[in-house]
């Protein structure tokens, strides 16, 4: 079964605007998912991968409702029909 990835906004441009990329290979961790992402739409990797291949500091990636900083980073399981989303990290605000 294939893995759905969650294309925020700013990445849109990257993707031909798709909001959604279906993969279809079945990957089994979210690295081989990112790399199958990558290989289709190479704008997306650097903004969200460091020049190390880690995730970039200001960018979540969820599978389901978890973020995979706290489930095995880029080699977090993914079972059958997983969803992923890349979410940049909102910060700031004002003071009232």
């Amino acid at each position: 079964m294939s893995v759905l990835v969650h294309i925020p906004g700013y990445l849109r441009d990257f993707t031909g605007h798709l909001t959604r990329v279906s993969l279809d290979e079945g990957p089994r961790t979210v690295r081989e998912a990112l790399q199958e992402l990558w290989t289709r739409h190479p704008g997306v990797r650097d903004r969200v991968m460091t020049e190390t291949g880690e995730v970039r500091l200001h960018v979540n990636v969820f599978v389901g409702g978890e973020s995979i900083r706290w489930t095995g980073g880029l080699d977090t399981p993914l079972p059958s029909g997983a969803e992923i989303s890349i979410v940049p990290a909102v910060s700031g605000g004002s003071r009232r």
